[in-house]
């Protein structure tokens, strides 16, 4: 008896994908060989993806579709204010990548040129942003319209900053369990959240001691 083939989602494309290029040590070579390898077809390929080069951006899409998910499970998410929700973000979306951390490095490092590694995360920039602008609560805003807006436009681009700062060091992080950017992102957050609240100081000399610590302990 024939074993009946299973069905072909976006989910199970990007799966093998990472796969391959896991396992190849680089990516398909064309969406015909990559079909064939996988037995099935190129129309199916079709059907959700333009090029394997979409593929790479939907990874990172949906590292942050599920990180979202999973935050929501927790019943008292929506109590938090933008702080806990900024941090359960970060915890959540990094323990993805640490999950995936082999395939993460692998295509984040391809190109010398890391504008074109960047454009991966094209896609995860601009659901970043709309998720930092949901979770922006109005006691950190100035009451002024039109400062207001450049105010909000400020923040999602700050953050998104932050956010590849924190990839970087997490990328850069040899610590057992990853647990310096556990630090990292803890450290980080308060100083973002101090500064928009005019009160950086003490924070701003805790995370400075904490990236020259690092600094010198890798020269």
């Amino acid at each position: 008896m024939a074993t009946k083939k299973s069905k072909i989602t976006k989910e199970s494309i990007v799966s093998m994908y990472m796969n391959y290029t896991l396992e190849h040590n680089e990516k398909p070579k064309s969406v015909y060989l990559f079909t064939k390898m996988n037995d099935f077809t190129e129309a199916e390929f079709y059907s959700f993806f333009g090029n394997l080069e979409n593929i790479e951006t939907i990874v990172y899409d949906m590292f942050f579709e599920k990180t979202v998910e999973l935050i929501h499970t927790d019943a008292n998410y929506e109590t938090y204010d933008m702080k806990s929700k900024l941090l359960s973000f970060y915890f959540t979306f990094f323990e993805l990548l640490t999950a995936n951390r082999s395939y993460v490095l692998m295509s984040l490092q391809q190109n010398k040129n890391q504008l074109k590694n960047l454009m991966q995360l094209s896609s995860l920039r601009t659901s970043f942003k709309n998720y930092i602008a949901e979770i922006t609560t109005d006691e950190i805003l100035i009451e002024q319209e039109k400062i207001q807006e450049l105010q909000e436009k400020a923040i999602q681009e700050s953050a998104w900053v932050q956010f590849l700062f924190t990839l970087k060091f997490w990328m850069e992080d040899g610590s057992a369990a990853f647990e310096k950017t556990d630090i990292y992102i803890e450290k980080s957050v308060k100083l973002s959240f101090d500064l928009m609240n005019i009160a950086p100081i003490n924070s701003l000399i805790d995370f400075g001691k904490f990236i020259f610590k690092e600094k010198t302990q890798k020269k």
